[in-house]
């Protein structure tokens, strides 16, 4: 059985492959690695904007075009390209700077030299008319002029300049926050929770008193299937407004795939962390309810949750594999939708 479903999984990658591959083909797309990621998002993703969006682009379309699609809806390889805009724009500005900088101080050598030659003039020559002297003082006069514009022509390039990369680096900060976002729900997203794990196992520390919780929506494949993508999609969204309100404000929850949420709870223990999975299970359960037909029926979801401590885990690794199993034991037992991982099989517990 574990041969037939790899062979399935990679069967259906590499369908998805030839798909993009003949997509970008028929409108002519290079074949970069942004885009790529780009026509999958389109053609498998959940978000039916990006997918009219990129249905509506004519062949060939300018790589510009691709790119701004790509950071409207927040895709990695994209939001990349805001540093590397940015850091063009750094260069650019700093260049433009020392240009007007050298230019002023061109104009206030010559302005020194000027009036070295004047005073030079006037030492050797003391008999020298009041109408040289005042041509010699209307010529500094008009130096000085030119030395100030020069100056603040400068000062002003430089101002423009730093609003300049100010922009940038705002945006270059929208961007990175961006990549962290899931783009449906608006919470943390995979990359978000490998980094604040990865956070939790720095150099020789190892968390206490943390909890890992896997959530997983019960039977959402099917909703999807039965009432598309857009209504699976209202449903996450209530979904990650239940989720935010149901923990504390130092924890952290985050959507790490189609259907699955991770939380991680700080200074809790088992007995703590079990009673917040509960909260979490009874309010997804009764607050997440969605009609089935034409408002005669509802209809309700699951969850199902696996529990994992720190205190027990020695890397994220083994914290993340923990949970899993625990979740795993969740799922294969209806009655019992929360478990931790401890002792007996893979550690179950039900909670």
């Amino acid at each position: 059985m574990a041969h037939r479903n790899e062979g399935t999984a990679e069967s259906e990658t590499t369908d998805r492959l030839q798909r993009v591959t003949q997509a970008m083909a028929r409108l002519r797309v290079d074949a970069l690695p942004r885009n790529y990621e780009l026509f999958h998002e389109a053609l498998f993703g959940h978000d039916p904007a990006l997918a009219r969006d990129m249905a509506s682009l004519a062949p060939n379309p300018p790589q510009h075009a691709l790119d701004r699609i790509g950071l409207a809806y927040r895709l990695t390889g994209h939001c990349g390209l805001i540093e590397e805009k940015s850091c063009v724009e750094a260069t650019r500005v700093l260049s433009g700077a020392a240009d007007e900088m050298a230019a002023a101080i061109r104009e206030k050598q010559a302005f020194v030299k000027a009036m070295e030659t004047i005073l030079h003039s006037v030492r050797e020559d003391r008999d020298r008319g009041v109408d040289d002297l005042l041509a010699d003082i209307d010529f500094l006069q008009s130096s000085a002029a030119e030395l100030l514009w020069s100056e603040s022509r400068a000062e002003q390039a430089l101002k423009a300049g730093l609003d300049r990369l100010d922009a940038a680096n705002r945006a270059t900060h929208a961007a990175k926050a961006a990549i962290l976002r899931d783009r449906l729900t608006g919470l943390p997203n995979r990359i978000a929770f490998a980094n604040r794990l990865e956070s939790l196992y720095e150099p020789g520390a190892l968390p206490r008193g943390t909890a890992l919780l896997i959530a997983d929506i019960d039977g959402f494949g099917a909703v999807n299937r039965d009432y598309g993508t857009e209504a699976g999609n209202r449903i996450l969204k209530r979904l990650a407004a239940i989720l935010r309100k149901s923990i504390k404000k130092n924890d952290f929850v985050a959507r790490i795939g189609a259907d699955e949420f991770a939380f991680l709870l700080a200074d809790v223990d088992a007995a703590a962390a079990r009673t917040i999975a509960g909260r979490i299970h009874d309010s997804v359960e009764n607050g997440l309810v969605f009609a089935t037909a034409t408002g005669e029926d509802n209809g309700a979801l699951g969850l199902s949750i696996g529990i994992a401590l720190s205190d027990g885990a020695e890397s994220v690794q083994h914290l993340v594999a923990q949970a899993e199993q625990a979740l795993a034991a969740a799922k294969a037992d209806p009655r019992a939708p929360i478990a931790c991982f401890g002792s007996g099989i893979g550690g179950r517990r039900a909670a």
